[in-house]
């Protein structure tokens, strides 16, 4: 991960990615990534334990020079719970509450930040599944991590990836969670789904991804981490 730096004006501009009032679809789509899309034998369970047991070399997604940006950012981490249905795998997403002071109502993995009793960010990642959704961690079959990932918001995020096997309940937290739903990973897994639009930022722009998926706009580091995903899994 490239090393943060410290500038008090950018910060506040690039906070207008947090924000309710910052809409992300206002912009032209740049570019589709557009790589083929994933290879329906890699979207196995069995296939899945192997790659992140023995992953092979690959490239993450660069991340954007803007938003590199703290010297000391606040450690987070999110669960990517990829749900085993009969149809094949989904992955669980939620939509943050309105009154959220980062990010609200933007499409957001379950998670949060990392606190002093967190033994690791994966325990992390589990305790705040449990207190958004509802979801025991001993659902979840934990696969791997994939690279910390900056936020504009000042956060550095651990993705955690696993495996979660029916039944299981889910129960909102209504202060934090507005709707959750699920995406199947295959349209995830398909670059000719991945967006590329990019906003004024400063004296530049500010380049980020977006997935849009139904009624749901998925962008910005939750599109960043799937991206990541995808690299690794097609590599």
């Amino acid at each position: 991960m490239s090393p943060f730096f410290s500038s008090a004006p950018l910060w506040r501009t690039l906070e207008v990615f947090a924000l309710a009032t910052f809409d992300p679809q206002q912009f032209p789509i740049d570019a589709i990534a557009g790589e083929a899309a994933l290879a329906i034998d890699r979207l196995t369970p069995q296939w899945l334990r192997e790659r992140f047991a023995a992953p092979p070399q690959w490239t993450p997604e660069p991340p954007d020079p803007w938003l590199q940006l703290l010297a000391a950012p606040t450690r987070a981490a999110v669960l990517l719970p990829l749900i085993l249905r009969e149809d094949g795998i989904s992955l669980l997403l939620t939509q943050r509450t309105l009154h959220l002071s980062a990010h609200p109502g933007q499409i957001a993995f379950p998670g949060g930040r990392c606190e002093p009793g967190d033994v690791s960010a994966t325990d992390t990642a589990l305790r705040e599944t449990e207190e958004e959704v509802g979801l025991d961690r001993r659902h979840v079959d934990v696969l791997g991590t994939l690279p910390d990932y900056p936020t504009g918001t000042g956060y550095l995020v651990t993705p955690v990836v696993g495996l979660v096997t029916p039944p299981f309940t889910l129960r909102a937290d209504p202060s934090e969670v507005a709707e959750m739903f699920e995406v199947p990973l295959a349209f995830l897994m398909d670059g000719l789904h991945h967006q590329r639009l990019s906003a004024p930022v400063g004296s530049g722009r500010s380049s980020f991804y977006a997935m849009p998926y139904q009624r749901f706009y998925i962008w910005g580091a939750t599109a960043g981490m799937l991206r990541n995903l995808f690299h690794l899994l097609r590599a």
